[in-house]
């Protein structure tokens, strides 16, 4: 409900704080797990320094379960501001932290978008490298593998493409709190 000047009311305020911080805690928790699926179900055995698209996809991942992390600080650091809306330095401290998320995310949305392309491109083979395929001639190609191989590539990529989309509404709700508390510091 914005005020004669244009901003929102204090009361206003606290409830679209209030929602917004929920919002970008329950995001950046999902976003987390998500890359720690990835990294624990398949980029621990595929990542080898001497690769760089492994590394690349390490990389990628490492960046977004550390914005996500940005992201519950945001949200922690919003749900805090909803409550006090007097200290100018939580004001700030919301103001950097939601700055900082937004772009940390943009930059893990391009990161997992190369990494998609990537695994596309090569249609998986990076994802199976450390896998061994032998012909052997009385039986059906053996594999040896130190994870199941069989889903890899439709998991890896889904996971991704959830980790996508969580980036993409971090995003969005990370730039909501920038322009709130931007409200409330009258910048």
């Amino acid at each position: 409900l914005p005020s004669v000047s244009g901003h929102l009311e204090p009361g206003s305020h606290q409830r679209v704080l209030m929602k917004t911080g929920l919002i970008l805690l329950i995001v950046g928790h999902l976003n987390f797990i998500t890359g720690a699926l990835v990294h624990g179900t398949v980029l621990r055995f595929v990542v080898n320094p001497r690769d760089a698209i492994s590394l690349q996809y390490a990389i990628a991942n490492a960046a977004s379960v550390i914005s996500a992390l940005l992201t519950i600080s945001c949200g922690i650091a919003a749900l805090m501001l909803s409550r006090y809306l007097a200290p100018a330095a939580l004001k700030w401290a919301v103001f950097t932290l939601s700055a900082s998320s937004s772009l940390g995310c943009l930059s893990c949305l391009l990161g997992l978008a190369v990494s998609i392309g990537l695994t596309l491109g090569s249609q998986g083979r990076v994802l199976l490298a450390p896998c061994t395929f032998t012909n052997i001639a009385l039986a059906p190609v053996s594999r040896e593998c130190p994870f199941d191989p069989t889903r890899v590539y439709s998991s890896t990529l889904s996971l991704w493409a959830i980790s996508l989309l969580l980036d993409l509404m971090e995003i969005i709700f990370s730039i909501r709190c920038l322009l709130l508390t931007i409200d409330l510091l009258r910048l």
